[in-house]
């Protein structure tokens, strides 16, 4: 069951992260190619986490310098720290949204070789006490049982060895993922205060 869900999450996991990748590129191409404060909207790729943390701060940016008819005068800002934090609130609940799933991998890697590991001791413990009852004490006689026992450790050393490797992989595409939304950030605060100040 354990080394099931675990595939499941890594099949999953494996084409989240392609997909993020292709999206945040294409959007980060089109958004560095647009050199100014444009609509989401126009840039496209609602797909990508890149799209949802513009999407706050374009929001915030909004409401700030939301412009009158009446007025002729050029849209000031009011905070721009409070752009900045819109949008770290976006980047760390797409981190969040991405994370979904890690743990599970994380407690397969750590509980399915003590329980691999519990199904041998208690296989062999079995094995044993049917040598007594069949009052024979060779090797012969307990070899299948211990051999059947072990079969839990490689079971159990089974589920947990891809879910420890996909977790570490995993793990650090979310730790540059998060990196990559911070500079993004402040590359869109240094946009919008070189347009707005």
């Amino acid at each position: 069951m354990f080394s099931i869900i675990s595939w499941a999450i890594i099949l999953q996991k494996a084409g989240l992260f392609g997909r993020i990748r292709r999206q945040s590129d294409q959007f980060l191409r089109i958004f560095r190619a647009t050199r100014g404060v444009a609509n989401p909207q126009a840039l496209a790729t609602a797909g990508s986490p890149f799209a949802s943390v513009y999407s706050a701060g374009y929001r915030e940016l909004q409401s700030q310098v939301g412009t009158s008819a009446g007025n002729p005068a050029p849209p000031k800002l009011k905070s721009l720290a409070a752009v900045t934090v819109g949008m770290q609130l976006a980047a760390a609940e797409e981190v969040r949204r991405v994370e979904k799933g890690m743990s599970w991998l994380a407690t397969t890697g750590s509980v399915t070789p003590f329980i691999g590991l519990f199904g041998t001791v208690w296989g062999i413990i079995d094995a044993f006490s049917g040598l007594g009852s069949a009052g024979a004490a060779s090797l012969r006689a307990v070899a299948p049982g211990i051999a059947e026992a072990l079969v839990t450790t490689a079971a159990g050393l089974a589920a947990a060895i891809p879910a420890v490797i996909f977790y570490n992989q995993f793990l650090q595409n979310i730790r540059d993922l998060a990196q990559r939304l911070d500079t993004f950030a402040l590359e869109v605060t240094a946009q919008i205060e070189k347009t707005f100040s």
